[in-house]
């Protein structure tokens, strides 16, 4: 396999650790932001005990010109960047006639403007390489809608409008752009959720159980590869069975 730098938005959280412990291990050279530097050095520091490298850098993925700083960052410690993992996620859950505009835009400045802050610095290197792969991580409340995630639901399906669009102005190019969308997956995050909360979730998921995070970074490494270069514009639903669609 063809040694890439990857970039992974996020990679300090539970799905994104996963994304980038399975691209490490596929022999890439990783990269991920950070904001909090002492959380980020203990982080780096667990990782590399478990024989993964990972290059740290500063960046805001809510804030365009912190990310062309980080992208800058990253194409001099790692070099340009061939795969985009555009990760990074927050959630502030409320019912829509509660909600502050606060609220809304620090959900769709980090789940969606990001996307923009980040691949647009990205998307002309891997143009002129003509080579690239970008995976947006939404999730099946981006599909289905959540009582409570009025904010993160429309941030969710706007990534798999970006996806769509990106794909077709890009397939020329040699670069895919797809979207993976993941049901309820045992992070640290859900896992905080009380139990009887918990088991109501388990209970709707025909498969009977949470996600693994490795499961999730599989199908995400999976997009990254060249034998997945005829597939652009997809979303790839990883949920138990707990939402089916076409």
């Amino acid at each position: 396999m063809t040694q890439r730098t990857a970039l992974v938005t996020g990679g300090t959280g539970g799905i994104g650790t996963a994304i980038v412990r399975y691209l490490a291990k596929q022999g890439h050279r990783v990269a991920t932001n950070f904001r909090d530097e002492a959380k980020a050095q203990v982080w780096q520091k667990a990782m590399a005990d478990d024989g993964i490298q990972v290059c740290l850098v500063h960046g805001d993925v809510a804030d365009h010109k912190s990310c062309e700083a980080l992208i800058e960052g990253i194409h001099h410690k790692c070099g340009a960047i061939d795969i985009l993992v555009n990760n990074a996620g927050i959630t502030r859950d409320t019912t829509f006639h509660k909600m502050t505009y606060q609220q809304w835009m620090d959900v769709v400045n980090t789940n969606l403007n990001a996307c923009f802050n980040v691949t647009r610095p990205v998307i002309e290197d891997m143009r002129t390489r003509k080579w690239g792969r970008i995976v947006q991580i939404s999730s099946i409340n981006g599909q289905k809608g959540q009582y409570g995630q009025a904010n993160y639901a429309a941030a969710k399906a706007g990534m798999h409008g970006f996806t769509i669009s990106l794909a077709q102005e890009n397939a020329r190019f040699g670069i895919t752009v797809n979207t993976v969308s993941p049901g309820y997956v045992a992070t640290d995050m859900v896992m905080a959720v009380p139990e009887e909360v918990r088991e109501k979730i388990v209970a709707q998921i025909p498969v009977g159980r949470l996600g693994k995070p490795e499961e999730i970074a599989h199908a995400v490494a999976f997009f990254t590869t060249d034998e997945a270069s005829w597939i652009t514009g997809a979303n790839l639903a990883i949920n138990g069975g707990h939402y089916m669609g076409w």
